[in-house]
């Protein structure tokens, strides 16, 4: 439905064109997309519940792990979900309300992802580098009050991003050429004052994207000095592979974060913006559960309890 004023919000809908118009390819889509949907969330589930119902896996690593998986389902889930409906009934629509609730989960999750990272960053090395100390620097209350301030940035972060666009008044051109209201997409729709917006969204992306990066290299660059100084090659190759996971998973995220900015600053190719946009909402919460699991005894040992093929 378009319109010609944009003050009347509550019949006002979006139509997101997804990854590609060829009717053709929508079977596929809708073939491919549940599928990896399905694999993330029962993945993700898999790892929550391996780390509830195994005492051994009651530590800090693990406590943030549960809740980065969490994250994850909860970050696929918003974006996907639509998706798939809209294929499933032929429609493009989504609501005004509908489309500011995404873009508010989306940056809530997405901060949250990265926020996490960087707390992970910093108890893979109180665990390397202060060993002794470990479990009285990361008590329960420390690792409580982490996760907590970083719900809370992401919410004031997500709540920043949806009040702003409420300011905004959208005309006629309400087409998105992506799967889900994605945050620039939307306010480029608009037909009011974009410059406030846009210098939130530069400020608020260098504040919280440069300083969490910042807090993972910090860490991981007293892990490699710590680790440097260990005699023997053993002892070097395990403290390094405690940290491998998590490295892999950080390499991932801001990998295709990357990726997704490098090829919108250079092609003006929305569908392809939207096609790069899959590898951090879809492929990297799909793979994080993977990368843990496949490289954790301690995991794997809990969900073969958990099957009932394991003691």
């Amino acid at each position: 439905m378009h319109l010609e004023q944009g003050n009347d919000t509550q019949h006002l809908e979006f139509l997101l064109l997804g990854l590609t118009e060829d009717p053709e390819l929508l079977p596929l889509l809708f073939g491919l997309f549940p599928s990896m949907y399905l694999v993330t969330v029962l993945g993700n589930l898999l790892i929550i519940l391996a780390t509830i119902s195994d005492s051994h896996l009651h530590t800090p690593m693990y406590f943030f792990l549960s809740n980065l998986s969490f994250v994850d389902i909860c970050f696929t889930s918003n974006t996907v979900s639509k998706m798939l409906v809209n294929i499933q009934t032929q429609s493009k629509a989504i609501t005004y309300a509908g489309c500011i609730t995404q873009i508010h989960f989306f940056v809530l999750f997405a901060g949250l992802d990265d926020f996490l990272l960087t707390v992970m960053a910093y108890d893979r090395y109180v665990a390397i580098c202060h060993p002794l100390h470990y479990m009285v620097i990361m008590n329960h209350r420390l690792c409580g009050l982490l996760v907590l301030v970083s719900w809370f940035v992401s919410f004031l972060h997500a709540l920043l991003h949806s009040s702003m666009i409420l300011r905004l008044s959208f005309c006629t051109d309400l087409e998105i050429p992506h799967f889900f209201c994605e945050l620039n997409q939307v306010i480029q729709r608009a037909c009011s004052d974009t410059f406030l917006n846009d210098l939130v969204i530069y400020i608020a992306s260098f504040l919280l994207a440069l300083g969490p990066l910042i807090g993972i290299l910090s860490s991981y660059f007293k892990i490699v000095s710590s680790i440097h100084a260990i005699s023997s090659s053993h002892g070097k190759y395990k403290a390094f592979s405690t940290c491998a996971s998590h490295l892999s998973v950080v390499s991932l995220f801001y990998g295709t974060s990357l990726g997704v900015y490098l090829s919108s600053a250079m092609t003006q190719n929305s569908h392809s913006i939207a096609t790069a946009s899959v590898m951090y909402t879809v492929v990297t919460p799909m793979l994080n559960h993977f990368i843990y699991s496949l490289r954790n005894k301690d995991i794997q040992s809990a969900l073969r309890k958990i099957c009932g093929t394991g003691r």
